[in-house]
């Protein structure tokens, strides 16, 4: 075709235009347009809708509109059937099967987290699962070639401690130039904190907070497991990790060992600035679910990431040629805008089509693998994927608990929501939608639950009556608020239509319990020795994560990297005097009399603590017990036995109003019904509900057994197509079957008062009933220097303590609701006003 006038104009000269193609004054031409639309962005300031203002702009928002508002919950994924969908209850599983799955990828993994830890171990013990680090698996897979792309949120350094700085630096290290390889790891860092950058479009208060991994298009895992330090635990959720045996025997590694009620992760590339003597504290343990799938769903959350993907590249690395255009197919041509892919007229980077190999050579492309209907929904808006604003998670939510028949379980890290319009700040109205179901419910005279477990205390450092904690405790007076507080709680409303929220609203946290095992030989030892065993802790870190202690070399100077190697060899020669004198302490057949942990005696057949053996004044057993609250994380809703929900979603509005945090949830009904109860009737559940409720309650009762470290043999800590879930099926797999049934409530509810009598008589753990003041605050904890988390009175006769410990079973705990009730939570000042407020909803 002939140029027309108008090209001609513009371009009157093309011959001599095609050969400065490949000269340096093209090249400066094009760096000149670069720069000027570089500067441009600051126009951004006075534009916030900038990306949605342009004709073309507008199409794709009407496009997105048109596909979402066809779907159910105005979610960007359609329903999908046959999906093989596989739970996991807590990381140690997770994390075994997501090793699993890596080591098996042949082209490319996605990883999305909130918080990316490299030197995390996905395998315990630690030392003897070295190849098992994270960093390790992905070296080994980028050196067999497959691509892989990293996506961890950009934190305000100010405010949080993950150093996603320190996460880009070790992976991008993995593969230097001229190994193999070299160029197969990607990763980016989002929002961009820099004003000359992006001016504009800078974000402070909000997060990405997804937590997914898709591997080869051919599996997806997502839930509330990020793949970092702090995650990884055991359904026994045990408290220490001191071997008199042999640091070797750690589980908890350098930063990996946490209790964010004490010491907050401070700079994660130097574990010395983090340092919590394992011999004097116990960690926070840790309460997660995630699942993995095969099936359609795959795709609709590699679609995720691929716009995710492109959007960065757009908003922050649109002129860095290190990072490509991520096409997709089935989002080809008129509608490759759906995942935010550009062609600029002078484009930086590659054109990439993803997957690598064709869909139609996918496991589940032609048949359907699993009986399971689900969808992916989201939060997510302009400044995190730069689309109009999708809540998707809150509409499923909202919908799916205004629909409940019989119960609604919820674990959640936060419970913060309204039941109208009258609670600013908060809007999101999942609260309404419990209101609804209950009032339903007790005018038509039927039994029904809203049963909520959510951590005690949010997971923030730091004394509760200080200053320091109003955040923590601005959250903790917003969720008061949100269930029972003020006319327009949700157990308020319930009552203001004639219903008593007492027959239909329970709210539970969980707690655990262990022993220090700091024995009068390992005193011994570190007397011997003269080194302490928090020294021998460091040096096992030192040996076995050293970047994790200091760092990658990008993250120091020279001076620095000598004096970190000077540390090294220090700190080996302190482990090394320290093992020396094993034999003087009487541990020299490499075995400890007593055990390293005693959390199983919580758990089925666990034995009792009055049996377990300690070595030494017995006495002195007492300065070693711990209590700690078990943080609740996994984002779950479970309805009915029929319908799950699971990801990366907090009930609050930073999760679910899709403009701030960003999220991504799967809704989840399985088809294969399972004969069963409800209420004493025969009842169809949905398989994968009724089985994981069924896990999950029996941890919370202690009806399931410890777990051993080494997961090869369990079903449960396997990838989906490997083998499904092991229900475990047993007289305690029967017995809590019929989730309305009254034995299960009894034992239910009485394992909770019974825990949170005996946590109040031995430890005074706190939040509390009986503290409704900050007077009483002050009355109620430990006196005399007494260390966090250990008993309240030094005098006890450790016989007692054994025998109140004995009767301790799972996990579960009464949410004291009465907590500071007459006390001023969160005073507005600097740290909580008009303008912060909206950062704890």
């Amino acid at each position: 075709m002939a140029p027309s006038f108008i090209d001609k104009m513009k371009h009157p000269f093309p011959e001599l235009r095609d050969q400065l193609k490949d000269t340096h004054l093209y090249d400066a031409k094009v760096k000149a347009i670069h720069f000027k639309n570089k500067v441009g962005k600051f126009r951004n300031i006075i534009n916030p809708n900038h990306r949605h203002d342009e004709e073309h702009e507008k199409e794709t928002d009407e496009k997105r509109t048109r596909i979402a508002e066809s779907h159910r919950y105005e979610s960007f994924a359609p329903e999908r059937d046959g999906n093989k969908i596989k739970w996991y209850v807590d990381g140690r599983d997770y994390f075994w099967a997501v090793s699993v799955a890596l080591e098996k990828a042949k082209e490319t993994i996605y990883i999305e987290d909130w918080w990316l830890s490299p030197e995390l171990f996905l395998r315990r013990p630690p030392y003897y699962n070295q190849e098992w680090r994270l960093d390790q698996v992905l070296k080994r897979r980028a050196e067999a070639g497959v691509k892989i792309y990293v996506i961890v949120y950009k934190e305000v350094a100010q405010a949080l401690t993950c150093n996603s700085a320190h996460t880009k630096h070790a992976l991008q290290k993995l593969c230097p130039p001229g190994t193999p390889g070299h160029g197969n790891i990607n990763i980016m860092r989002h929002p961009d904190h820099n004003v000359f950058e992006n001016a504009g479009d800078m974000t402070f208060y909000w997060a990405h907070h997804e937590k997914f991994i898709v591997i080869d298009y051919a599996m997806a895992f997502i839930g509330g497991l990020d793949l970092c330090f702090g995650r990884w635990d055991s359904r026994q959720h045990p408290l220490a990790d001191v071997h008199p045996s042999g640091v070797q025997n750690e589980v908890f590694p350098g930063q990996d060992f946490n209790n964010n009620r004490i010491m907050d992760f401070q700079t994660v590339n130097d574990w010395a600035s983090n340092e919590l003597s394992k011999a004097d504290y116990g960690r926070m343990p840790w309460h997660d679910v995630a699942m993995a799938l095969i099936g359609d769903c795959v795709y609709d959350i590699a679609e995720h990431f691929i716009l995710r993907w492109n959007f960065v590249k757009r908003d922050k690395y649109k002129r860095d040629e290190k990072y490509d255009w991520l096409t997709l197919e089935g989002r080809e041509g008129e509608f490759e805008d759906l995942v935010a892919v550009q062609r600029p007229k002078h484009p930086v980077g590659q054109y990439i089509h993803h997957p690598l190999s064709p869909l139609a050579t996918k496991p589940w492309a032609h048949e359907h693998p699993g009986t399971i209907h689900a969808q992916v929904v989201r939060s997510s808006a302009d400044w995190s994927s730069g689309i109009l604003t999708e809540h998707s998670i809150q509409n499923a939510y909202s919908e799916i608990i205004r629909n409940a028949q019989h119960y609604v379980y919820i674990e959640n890290q936060f419970f913060i929501t309204a039941t109208g319009d009258h609670q600013a700040p908060v809007h999101n109205t999942i609260g309404r939608a419990i209101v609804d179901a209950c009032v339903r419910a007790g005018k038509e005279g039927r039994k029904f639950r809203v049963i909520i477990v959510i951590p005690a205390i949010p997971g923030f450092a730091g004394d509760l009556r200080e200053d320091a904690a109003m955040g923590t405790r601005a959250i903790m007076d917003y969720q008061y608020k949100s269930i029972h507080r003020g006319e327009h709680s949700i157990c308020e409303q319930i009552r203001a239509q004639g219903v008593d929220p007492k027959n239909h609203v329970f709210i539970f946290n969980l707690r655990s319990f262990d022993r220090l095992n700091k024995t009068q030989a390992m005193v011994k030892q570190e007397e011997e020795s003269g080194v302490k065993y928090q020294d021998v802790q460091r040096a096992q870190a030192e040996e076995i994560m050293s970047e994790g202690v200091h760092g990658t070399t990008d993250d120091m100077s020279s001076s620095d990297e000598e004096a970190g190697n000077e540390q090294k060899k220090t700190m080996a020669d302190k482990k090394r005097r320290f093992e020396a004198h094993r034999s003087k302490a009487g541990l020299d057949d490499g075995r400890a009399k007593t055990a390293d942990s005693i959390a199983s005696t919580a758990m089925l057949n666990g034995g009792h603590v009055s049996e377990q053996e300690w070595e030494g004044d017995p006495e002195q057993e007492k300065e070693n017990f711990v209590q700690e609250e078990l943080y609740i994380h996994g984002k779950l809703l479970i309805v009915d036995d029929r319908v799950v929900i699971c990801g990366s979603s907090n009930i609050n509005d930073r999760s679910q109003m899709g403009l701030h945090d960003s999220e991504l949830s799967i809704v989840m009904e399985d088809y294969d019904y399972i004969d069963s109860t409800m209420d004493g009737q025969p009842f169809k559940a949905g398989r994968h509900a009724a089985t994981l409720r069924r896990m999950l309650w029996r941890e919370h009762l202690g009806l399931l057994p410890a777990q051993d470290l080494d997961a090869t043999n369990d079903p449960n800590a396997q990838p989906p197509d490997v083998c499904p879930n092991d229900v475990m099926e047993g007289p305690e797999y029967e017995f809590v079957a019929d989730p309305m049934s009254d034995k299960v409530w009894d034992m239910w509810t009485g394992n909770a008062t019974r825990n949170t009598e005996i946590f109040r008589h031995l430890f005074r753990a706190d939040p509390d009933n009986n503290i409704k003041t900050f007077d009483d605050y002050q009355n109620f904890l430990p006196k005399n220097n007494i260390k966090q988390g250990h008993l309240y009175d030094p005098f006890m006769p450790v016989a007692e303590v054994r025998q109140k410990l004995d009767q301790i079973k799972g996990h579960l705990v009464w949410m004291p609701l009465d907590f500071l009730k007459d006390a001023e939570m969160a005073e507005w000042g600097l740290q909580i006003n008009a303008y912060t407020e909206s950062v704890y909803t």
